[in-house]
């Protein structure tokens, strides 16, 4: 008996020592990431031209990436938020629960969740940039990425919706409310912390992203004039800058500047979640 809790306390302490270990390693790895960028991109920051509104050989500003970023984050949601949060209803509150069907659909939206950036790209290039004859467009890098965040706000927003408790569905019902009415009344402002939450985590996908729009929006370093002009993200432009070898100070402030809206991103969704959680008590 006795030698039985030594080996239990032996492995208690080997196992939390692990554990202690395994979370400094991540700790110190995530830190020495941050470190050595703000390093070697703070200084770049103070550059002449670093923020100008045009782009040329002399200043290789980022301030047309930021705006571009901004505008095809806009677009993107526009097309994809209405259509994943329809389908996303659809399955949690008006299919059969069980059907083989929406099975299928729920597996085919978690596995396009996980596909690599890369062959939305080629996907995009194919259909947009070929097929369809629009070349790299504003339109085309914002279409595709709309096509790849799409299954993630859907599985968001219908886990979301499927969190809510039967009984605020059952009471509304009871009270004589519709399905349509309890469904954009109670379930909806009940579910809007998650949802709110997958929609701000496909914001930051489309801000670091860059795979996909160097094959559909490409990589011209100015404010589009039209949804058929080419543009380039601040991720793309990062690229771009150490892929041409002669800027690499800058390209390590663009990489400072991406860190900082991804950080404020993730921080405005934890702040916009318990916001919603409050307000929905």
């Amino acid at each position: 008996m006795k030698a039985r809790k030594n080996r239990q306390k032996i492995f208690s302490a080997v196992f939390r020592t692990a554990v202690m270990l395994s979370a400094v390693i991540t700790a110190a790895a995530a830190l020495l990431v941050l470190v050595y960028i703000l390093y070697n991109g703070i200084p770049g920051l103070t550059l002449k031209g670093m923020f100008s509104w045009q782009y040329d050989s002399q200043n290789v500003s980022m301030l047309p990436a930021i705006i571009n970023t901004g505008i095809m984050t806009l677009l993107s949601l526009a097309m994809a938020v209405p259509m994943g949060v329809m389908a996303a209803i659809y399955l949690a509150e008006y299919a059969k629960r069980g059907n083989p069907l929406i099975n299928i659909i729920r597996i085919m939206a978690e596995t396009l969740a996980g596909i690599p950036s890369i062959v939305y790209g080629l996907f995009g290039y194919i259909l947009f940039v070929i097929t369809l004859g629009w070349g790299y467009t504003l339109l085309s890098g914002a279409i595709t990425l709309a096509v790849m965040i799409l299954p993630l706000i859907m599985r968001t927003t219908e886990e979301a919706l499927m969190s809510v408790p039967d009984s605020y569905r059952e009471g509304s019902f009871g009270l004589g409310a519709g399905r349509l009415r309890t469904i954009f009344r109670i379930i909806i402002p009940a579910a809007m912390p998650g949802i709110a939450a997958g929609v701000i985590l496909s914001i930051g996908r489309i801000v670091g992203e860059s795979a996909a729009l160097i094959f559909t929006a490409g990589t011209y370093p100015a404010v589009p004039d039209g949804l058929f002009a080419s543009t380039r993200t601040l991720a793309v432009h990062m690229y771009a800058l150490l892929t041409e070898g002669l800027y690499e100070k800058q390209a390590y402030a663009t990489a400072v500047v991406l860190l900082v809206m991804v950080g404020l991103i993730n921080a405005a969704s934890g702040i916009l979640a318990k916001r919603l959680a409050k307000g929905g008590r």
